[in-house]
């Protein structure tokens, strides 16, 4: 198990750092004399003590970071109306198996079953908004994906009157293609795995002048890098791991502390770890006090591989039931993000991600995909989330998504 770099619980929050600004300024302008306003904010340690923390060395370094609040921000206000808002609902017997208080946010009721719409659709509107709406329907958008990426895209680009084109490689399943098809995405079958797929698709977005949009984390095994620096001088880095995409699935955490706001704890499965990047920051800003774990799979735990040496790194993949989790390196974007709000990130057994995927079937009445049910897979008996600490906490747990290949 590994623990964040920085342990951000310890920042303020910035609602209370603008409500002491507020006492500060009432109390100055009830003191008449002038001089000794200024000797009472050089020598009282409460009143100076705001100014000292804007300008802390971590407040800084958040400000700085690829993704930040305000992005998220903006992304609530962009995505309202465009996707669903999912319930965040007690899970009663859950609860009781679990011995805590459960909260299952449930994501798999956005239209296509994933919250992946929502780093979709702000990433196509800002592309809009960057280049105008007539130059996006005349270019549109491309991704490699073998799954809900595609599916999220391929609806709102035609909600959104943009032509969008995804490369799935020949392991995708065979229903999402046709989903895919049938939302009027030009669907192109190229690789054996995404890398293969995203390699063609690099191709033909420099042949044709697409946007590339991307869901994943850096290149999924395309593209090994030696050092960070390569991974910074590199527009290929920037495409595949989109802030717009981060920003969108942190509005996830913006709607759990409005709708959970005794909330104590947040798991979140780990993938490219764009989707914990975004929960965390956006928890971490609202309410500095609550703990964020990541789970991701024991054969495909490239997030704790990047924790270890510093930065994104390629780490072998074996197949998992958790299959929307198996990233073989993490987005750096998403990884820098991550590293700064995120408590600990601990890894999941096969066991326990079937084990989840039938206790909320038989508990909650909920179909969940492998990846999508890795938060509850921890905290399950035996998992390395069930903890005495955790107990009575009030935990939430969002379920990504619930295309489950029935196959398996």
């Amino acid at each position: 198990m590994h623990r964040a770099i920085t342990n951000p619980s310890r920042l303020p929050a910035r609602r209370g750092f603008f409500a002491t600004v507020k006492v500060l300024r009432r109390g100055l302008s009830d003191d008449v004399d002038e001089g000794n306003k200024h000797s009472d904010i050089q020598n009282s340690d409460d009143l100076s003590l705001p100014f000292r923390r804007i300008q802390s060395e971590n407040d800084r370094i958040l400000e700085s970071l690829p993704v930040t609040f305000a992005d998220i921000s903006r992304a609530h206000v962009q995505i309202k109306g465009g996707v669903r808002r999912t319930p965040c609902e007690k899970a009663q017997f859950l609860s009781e198996l679990l011995g805590a208080n459960i909260y299952l946010k449930t994501e798999l009721q956005q239209f296509t079953g994933s919250f992946k719409e929502r780093g979709a659709l702000n990433s196509i509107l800002s592309l809009q908004r960057e280049f105008g709406k007539e130059k996006m329907r005349e270019t549109g958008v491309i991704a490699a994906s073998a799954g809900n990426h595609a599916l999220a895209l391929s609806h709102h680009g035609k909600q959104l009157d943009v032509p969008v084109t995804v490369v799935m490689p020949l392991v995708a399943p065979l229903a999402k293609i046709d989903k895919c098809r049938k939302l009027g995405a030009n669907v192109i079958i190229h690789g054996q795995h995404i890398g293969e797929s995203k390699l063609h698709a690099e191709e033909l977005m420099s042949s044709r002048g697409l946007r590339y949009i991307n869901g994943y984390g850096l290149d999924c095994g395309a593209v090994i890098y030696s050092d960070i620096a390569d991974i910074e001088s590199s527009l290929f880095y920037y495409r595949y791991d989109d802030p717009p995409i981060i920003a969108g699935a942190g509005t996830i955490g913006v709607e759990i502390v409005e709708d959970v706001p005794e909330v104590e704890v947040v798991v979140v499965p780990v993938g490219g770890a764009g989707l914990i990047a975004g929960v965390s920051c956006a928890i971490k800003t609202l309410k500095p006090d609550v703990k964020v774990y990541g789970v991701e799979p024991e054969f495909a735990a490239s997030y704790n591989m990047a924790l270890e040496a510093g930065r994104p790194v390629h780490t072998e993949v074996q197949t998992t039931l958790a299959d929307g989790l198996a990233v073989p390196m993490v987005g750096a974007h998403a990884f820098e993000v991550a590293r700064h709000y995120v408590d600990e990130c601990v890894t999941c057994t096969e066991k326990e991600v079937s084990l989840a995927i039938l206790r909320l079937i038989e508990n909650e009445k909920l179909v969940c995909e492998g990846g999508g049910v890795a938060g509850l897979a921890a905290l399950l008996p035996g998992g390395q989330l069930d903890r005495p600490e955790l107990k009575g906490k009030n935990i939430v747990i969002p379920l990504c998504g619930g295309d489950i290949d029935t196959t398996i």
